[in-house]
């Protein structure tokens, strides 16, 4: 079987002069070639205040900067934060944390030459935080405690909070914030950035050929002085996960981003033994199902809760975790975090009871009861293999225990996203919270109805006020009690969106790809501009 993409393929050493920086760690930099990756999605478009998928992330995040991001030399740590484009130390919460000044690094261009200030941020994070009617933004909610973004001057950036929050700084590196010119926003207006790139990242576009690559070469006047080290990449579209393992393989790409199951670990491993490096990592990422409670049955409690009680995460776990990337049974947080359910508190939420057979006979009587006794339906999917088509598969047969006749639609990612964003026919589609920087009081935000992300068509006031509550508790104590309150009303009260498992992430890339690190996010860590070759 050929690799589609490869014609487009740059050699990476061919023809390629090195040169060698010094850093402060042990061994020299070499500076020069093109990095080959391989993405397992399509691009549903370019503009990441919408998007929520590494399909987008993986080439396009590189054409692009943040004002502050994760340190790139320590990406696991989920308090760890430097500047990017502001100068200096990330600040520290003035007026009692309700206040936030960001100064400007000066002299930083865009790709097409135009000077970047302090307005280019205010209009990028009212973009994120205030759009107008009518323009999408998936991490809004991430902003709740925002009442203003002001310049006071071209070069220094204040954000006024309603009231102080942990969440604020996290939300801010999450790296689908990308800077954009005040100028393209004023002149194309705000949907512009879906099919056009002009940023201030480490590399500029040169093109992106649709199905088969996204190339992208040094930006010379990078703010990071001597970055990036490589002289280019390029992103090739690969779908299907054995042409990416023969990619690898045969080394005409050296990294995917995203991830890969157990056994292609061990495949590659036994086959190029030292040639291949391996970093593993738990991984911000949980996949749901989510009923449509816009159309007739899902809009009853009663059927939803028979959905998650169907469900067997305990014994779900033993088992995909060999063949997919999920492991963890887990709730609305980020599992191991302190705001995370315990074991003992999952148990008592409907559908994560131990004992599958009294669930699945209550999922039998609510149907029954609901008049929805061998319910059909249709469950749309993504054309993913990895964890979507698997799960996807997996859940049908535990649906069909209960007497469900499940369909599965899968569809390629920008039909997916259609359907689950903007058309909203669909009856239960697969979904997934994969969010970045671990930051559980923001990313739960995902399970509020009023949320840019959130695709159930459901208003729960309750919840929004239970969120109110957890956002603003001071103390860990406080937000554990508000977190395990909002869990049982999103999860198990009302069954508005049911978790399968939570992620785990399997990076193996070649030995020769060096400074770059494996964090809890397939997101983070993207900008390329570390990454040097060692060949």
């Amino acid at each position: 079987m050929k690799f589609p993409s490869l014609k487009y393929a740059i050699p990476i050493v061919a023809g390629v002069a090195l040169s060698f920086v010094v850093t402060g760690t042990a061994h020299a930099v070499k500076s020069g070639g093109i990095l080959n990756l391989v993405v397992g999605s399509k691009i549903p478009s370019y503009d990441g205040h919408i998007e929520s998928t590494f399909g987008m992330i993986h080439p396009i995040r590189p054409f692009y900067s943040l004002l502050i991001r994760i340190n790139p030399e320590n990406p696991s740590s989920p308090t760890d934060f430097i500047c990017d484009i502001c100068d200096g130390k990330v600040p520290k919460g003035a007026d009692g944390g309700k206040s936030y000044t960001f100064k400007i690094r000066k002299g930083v261009k865009f790709h097409d030459g135009t000077p970047l200030t302090a307005h280019d941020i205010v209009a990028t994070y009212n973009k994120i935080i205030f759009p107008p009617k009518g323009i999408a933004s998936s991490r809004k909610a991430f902003f709740k405690m925002v009442d203003s973004v002001t310049a006071s001057d071209d070069f220094t950036v204040v954000f006024k909070l309603k009231f102080a929050s942990g969440a604020f700084i996290p939300a801010v590196a999450t790296p689908f914030n990308f800077i954009y010119a005040k100028k393209d926003l004023d002149k194309n207006g705000y949907t512009w950035h879906k099919k056009n790139i002009n940023g201030t990242g480490a590399f500029t576009f040169v093109q992106h050929q649709p199905g088969s690559f996204v190339e992208g070469k040094k930006y010379g006047n990078y703010h990071h002085k001597g970055r990036p080290y490589l002289d280019g990449f390029k992103a090739i579209s690969a779908p299907k996960m054995a042409l990416r393992l023969q990619a690898i393989r045969g080394d005409r790409a050296a990294i995917e981003f995203r991830g890969f199951p157990p056994k292609a670990r061990d495949d590659l491993v036994n086959a190029l033994g030292d040639k291949i490096t391996v970093q593993e990592s738990d991984w911000n990422c949980a996949l749901f199902f989510t009923p449509n409670h816009a159309k007739k049955p899902f809009d009853d409690v009663r059927v939803r809760k028979a959905l998650t009680l169907a469900v067997d995460r305990w014994g779900g776990s033993k088992y995909l975790s060999k063949i997919a990337i999920v492991k963890t049974v887990g709730g609305v947080a980020y599992p191991n975090h302190p705001l995370a359910a315990t074991k003992e508190e999952l148990i008592k939420l409907v559908g994560y009871g131990t004992d599958i057979e009294k669930n699945r006979a209550e999922a039998r009587k609510l149907l029954k009861e609901s008049g929805h006794e061998g319910l059909t339906f249709v469950l749309n999917n993504r054309g993913v293999d990895q964890p979507y088509k698997v799960v996807g598969t997996w859940l049908i047969g535990q649906w069909k225990k209960v007497g469900m006749n499940v369909t599965q639609q899968v569809n390629p990612s920008p039909l997916f996203y259609d359907i689950l964003r903007k058309k909203k026919n669909f009856d239960v589609s697969i979904d997934f919270n994969c969010q970045s920087v671990i930051n559980p009081i923001a990313d739960v935000t995902k399970f509020l109805g009023s949320a840019g992300n959130n695709y159930g068509s459901y208003e729960d006031q309750v919840l929004e006020d239970i969120y109110d509550k957890l956002q603003k508790a001071e103390t860990e104590a406080e937000q554990r009690k508000h977190m395990r309150a909002y869990e049982k009303r999103a999860l198990s009260d009302q069954a508005h969106m049911g978790i399968t498992l939570w992620w785990y992430k399997i990076n193996p890339h070649r030995s020769y790809v060096k400074g770059w690190k494996i964090a809890p996010s397939h997101y983070l860590n993207q900008s390329l501009d570390n990454i040097w070759l060692d060949k």
